[in-house]
């Protein structure tokens, strides 16, 4: 007998954009930074041509990388990702070219982390890892309420699960 799954409803939070948008700019920004000096540096020592070319090849393909992941990226994986908790699994669901689908059950969860850099406590969000023994999975942006509740939530279901 085939039980179905319900999709996943929860969605991460809208700021998620926003602030992977600001991450990648500075990421994109100095990968720039760093390019241009070395073709100042091409120009002034007189490096061999090809280098020179090189150069700018590097430099045309990061503006096009900084186009899709800075514009076009955040938007489709705020979008996308879905998360689900109940008591017998965690549902994890994202991506728009490629999906997928990850379930954890219960039993298998060896811990819960939240965590949270720089720019996402300008925006007020966490990242959840959830462990187990063969991996770890993230639920990425979540509010902070919002995190320590699903952390707390997961942990108290894992527990009950792991006494049986």
């Amino acid at each position: 007998m085939r039980t179905e799954i319900e999709e996943p409803a929860q969605h991460i939070s809208p700021q998620a954009a926003r602030m992977w948008r600001v991450s990648r700019t500075i990421g994109h920004g100095i990968t720039l930074l760093v390019l241009a000096v070395l073709i100042g540096m091409d120009s002034f020592f007189s490096w061999w041509s090809w280098l020179g070319w090189a150069l700018y090849g590097l430099t045309a393909l990061t503006v096009l990388s900084a186009v899709y992941s800075i514009g076009i990226e955040p938007a489709i994986l705020q979008r996308t990702w879905r998360y689900s908790v109940s008591e017998e699994y965690i549902q994890l669901k994202h991506g728009a070219l490629t999906h997928v689908r990850v379930l954890v059950p219960m039993t298998k969860v060896e811990y819960v982390t939240t965590n949270q850099g720089p720019i996402m406590r300008k925006y007020g969000l966490f990242n959840i890892q959830i462990g187990t023994m063969a991996s770890t999975h993230n639920i990425p942006a979540i509010s902070e309420k919002e995190a320590f509740e699903l952390r707390e939530q997961i942990a108290r279901l894992a527990q009950v699960k792991d006494g049986e």
